[in-house]
């Protein structure tokens, strides 16, 4: 169980920060990058919760705050070699297959895409195509550090579903798909009425 008793701790006013493992890095450290961008994800998420997006999308999305807090320990505890694993609740295929399953049952609801979907709709909608687009980062961010250093792989692919699971998901709370915005080319900033300028 976690125990914080103090916000701040003076600990990282040089510019390090502690792993999980106890190890100290440098905050610019690839492995403390990616664990940022998988809080923003996390925090994106908590936006599109504050917007009320309906109950079953609103137990959806608290699950996936929890399991991204999970996923973020993962990051945060580098796994070793030739060691016992101190993290007993690694991400697992078995997180990849339900994402697939949360995916093909919002899928089954929406309509077929006539045209790419631009980030927008209802605020609900709004913020989780913002989770999106940073969970997309986040998967990034954790492939630069798998460049370096060995890293759990069901980690990687569950970020990689989970973006797509927050892209059905904004679909579903813009009334199933049928208020998305989309995208309609040549539509865009040359059919805005001339300035004066």
């Amino acid at each position: 169980m976690v125990h914080i008793d103090r916000i701040y701790t003076r600990s990282g006013d040089e510019g390090q920060t502690g792993l999980g493992s106890g190890e100290r890095v440098p905050k610019v450290h690839a492995r403390i990058i990616a664990g940022g961008s998988v809080d923003e994800t996390n925090s994106a998420i908590g936006l599109a919760l504050a917007h009320g997006p309906g109950e079953e999308i609103s137990t959806v999305l608290t699950a996936l705050q929890q399991f991204l807090f999970d996923l973020g320990a993962d990051l945060c505890v580098p796994k070793p070699e030739n060691e016992p694993d101190p993290l007993p609740n690694r991400i697992s295929q078995d997180h990849v297959k339900k994402l697939e399953r949360l995916i093909d049952h919002f899928s089954a609801h929406v309509g077929p895409l006539t045209s790419f979907v631009l980030p927008g709709g209802n605020l609900s909608a709004a913020a989780l195509h913002l989770a999106r687009s940073i969970c997309r980062r986040a998967e990034i961010d954790v492939l630069r550090l798998h460049a370096t250093t060995p890293i759990n792989p069901s980690l990687l692919i569950s970020l990689n579903r989970l973006s797509d699971l927050l892209f059905v998901l904004a679909r579903a709370t813009n009334n199933n798909g049928l208020t998305d915005v989309l995208w309609r080319p040549g539509q865009g900033l040359m059919n805005l009425p001339h300035d004066d300028a």
